[in-house]
C-alpha cells in the first residue's frame, strides 16, 4: 500500500487462524419409558440370593403360627373372603422392623415399590388397615414367639439363662405434652365432646343428604372416639388421685438410712393433682435420657450376655425402675422353667425387698450399692436391719469379681437398647400399654432373629 493511501477493508481486519468446524451434537443413551417389552422374569429371579428378605422369610417359616391360623374363619368348603397369610404379614413386619419402618402406610408403599417387600408379598395385595391391625392385635402370640426363639437357642447352647442383664428405656408416647389436663379440665372436655356428638347426630337426622354417608360416619366416629378417650382420661385421673397415698408409702418401703434423708420431707409434702392425657390415658410424663420430661412408656428388656438375645419384655407407665427386679425374675422362671442364677441391674432397680426375695430363691443380684452420706462408713458393710440376702449383696458388690461381672450389664443391656433405637424405637406410633408392648415385642423378636442368624453362622 502506497504512502498516504487509506487501507482497504480486508487489510483492516485482524489476522485469523484456521477456520474451526462447528461441534457436533453429543450422542447419548436416553430413557424411553413408553417402549413395550416382554421380560420373562419372576420376583424370585429379581431378588439376590443373599438378600435379607430371604433370611426373614426363612426365619418366619420356622415359627409356630398355629394360633393365628386357628382363628381364621374362611375355610375350605365354606363362604368367606380369604385373608392374607399370617406368616406373610409376620414376615413383612419383621423385615420392616429391621429396616426401621414403623408406619403401616409406609410399609404399604414399600410393598409396591421395594423389591424386598414386593418379593415377600409375592403378588398378595396389602393395605394400611390390615397391616396396622395385625401389628398390635397379637401381643400374646408375639410373646410366645419371643420365648420360642430364645428357648431354641437355649437348646443349641448358643444362649444361656445363667446370667441376665435387665434394663429399661423410656420411649416417647404418641401423646403431646399439651394434652395432659387435670380433673376439672377433663370434665369440661368430656362435656364438650358429648355436646359435639349430639350436635353431629342432630345434624345428620335433620338433613341426611347434607353429607355423604361416608363423611357423616367418619365425623361421628371421630367425635365418639374423642369422647371415649376423654372419659378414659378422666377415669385414669380419678384412679391416680386415689392411689397417690399408697404410691408415696411404696416409695419409702425400704428402711430410711443416711442416703434416704429426704424420705421424711417427701412424706409431708402435698402431692400435686395428677394430670392425664386426653390422647393416651395410659401415657405418663417421665424423665427422658436428655433430662427433659415428656410423655413416655418405660420399656424393659432382659437379655443374655452370652448371646445378647432378649429373653423377656416388660412395659409399664411408671418412670422408675424400682420394684421391677422381682417380677422379671418370676416371669423368667415361669416362661422357661428356671430362674437366672445371676441378675444384673443398675442402681434404679435396687429395692431391698426384691434383693432379699431373690436371694431366698437362689438368685444373686449384681447392682451398685448406694453411696452413704457418711464418707467414713464402708458402703459394702452390712447395716442394721439388713436381711441375709441384702447383707450378702452389699459384701458381694465390694469384691473385684463382682465388679468384673457387673461390667457385662452395660455391654449387654445398653447395647440391646442402642440397637433397638437404631431400628427406629424412638417413639411409639400407637396408643395404650397393650399396643405399645406389642411394638416392643416386634423389636425384641426382630432382634432375636438377627442374633439367631449371627450365632448359627459362626
Amino acid at each position: 500500500m502506497s504512502e498516504g493511501s487509506k487501507p482497504g477493508l480486508i487489510e483492516m481486519l485482524p489476522e485469523q487462524g484456521p477456520t474451526e468446524r462447528p461441534r457436533a451434537a453429543p450422542r447419548l443413551r436416553q430413557a424411553e419409558r413408553r417402549q413395550v417389552s416382554l421380560r420373562p422374569v419372576s420376583l424370585d429371579a429379581l431378588l439376590p440370593a443373599d438378600h435379607r428378605a430371604r433370611f426373614v422369610w426363612a426365619f418366619a417359616e420356622r415359627l409356630d403360627l398355629s394360633d393365628l391360623y386357628g382363628a381364621i374363619k374362611a375355610v375350605e368348603g365354606h363362604p368367606g373372603h380369604p385373608p392374607a397369610d399370617p406368616r406373610l404379614l409376620l414376615a413383612l413386619w419383621l423385615y420392616a422392623t429391621v429396616e426401621g419402618v414403623g408406619s403401616a402406610r409406609e410399609l404399604d408403599r414399600l410393598c409396591r415399590e421395594h423389591i424386598g417387600f414386593e418379593w415377600l408379598c409375592g403378588g398378595v395385595g396389602m393395605n394400611p388397615t390390615t397391616l396396622a391391625q395385625f401389628r398390635v392385635a397379637h401381643g400374646a402370640v408375639l410373646e410366645r414367639l419371643l420365648v420360642d426363639s430364645f428357648a431354641a437357642m437355649l437348646k443349641t447352647g448358643h444362649a444361656s439363662l445363667e446370667r441376665v442383664a435387665q434394663d429399661g428405656m423410656r420411649v416417647r408416647a404418641a401423646a403431646g405434652a399439651a394434652s395432659f389436663r387435670r380433673r376439672a379440665s377433663l370434665e369440661r372436655c368430656r362435656a364438650e365432646a358429648a355436646a359435639e356428638v349430639a350436635r353431629l347426630r342432630a345434624e345428620l337426622e335433620a338433613d341426611p343428604g347434607h353429607l355423604s354417608r361416608r363423611q357423616a360416619a367418619a365425623r361421628l366416629r371421630a367425635a365418639a372416639e374423642r369422647e371415649q378417650r376423654v372419659a378414659a382420661a378422666l377415669a385414669a385421673a380419678e384412679e391416680l388421685a386415689a392411689k397417690q397415698p399408697e404410691d408415696r408409702r411404696g416409695q419409702d418401703e425400704d428402711p430410711p438410712g443416711p442416703e434416704d434423708g429426704a424420705a421424711a420431707k417427701r412424706a409431708t409434702k402435698p402431692a400435686p393433682e395428677p394430670r392425664v392425657s386426653t390422647t393416651d390415658a395410659e401415657a405418663r410424663v417421665m424423665k427422658m435420657p436428655d433430662s427433659g420430661f415428656r410423655p413416655a412408656f418405660n420399656l424393659g428388656f432382659a437379655s443374655d450376655p452370652r448371646s445378647t438375645m432378649i429373653a423377656a419384655v416388660t412395659l409399664t407407665n411408671t418412670g422408675a425402675d424400682k420394684g421391677q427386679l422381682r417380677p422379671m425374675s418370676e416371669w423368667l422362671a415361669e416362661a422357661y422353667g428356671q430362674r437366672p442364677g445371676e441378675h444384673l441391674v443398675d442402681g434404679g432397680f435396687a429395692k431391698l425387698a426384691d434383693i432379699e426375695a431373690l436371694a431366698a430363691a437362689g438368685v444373686a443380684v449384681f447392682a451398685p450399692v448406694p453411696k452413704p452420706r457418711d464418707p467414713a462408713r464402708d458402703p459394702h458393710a452390712p447395716r442394721d436391719g439388713d436381711g441375709p440376702g441384702v447383707a450378702a449383696w452389699r459384701e458381694r458388690m465390694g469384691s473385684e469379681a463382682a465388679k468384673a461381672i457387673y461390667k457385662e450389664r452395660a455391654a449387654t443391656a445398653e447395647c440391646v437398647n442402642a440397637q433397638c433405637r437404631n431400628r427406629g424405637l424412638l417413639r411409639f406410633l400407637v396408643r395404650g400399654l397393650e399396643k405399645a408392648k406389642a411394638v416392643g415385642l416386634w423389636h425384641a423378636l426382630a432382634h432375636n432373629m438377627i442374633c439367631t442368624g449371627r450365632l448359627l453362622a459362626t
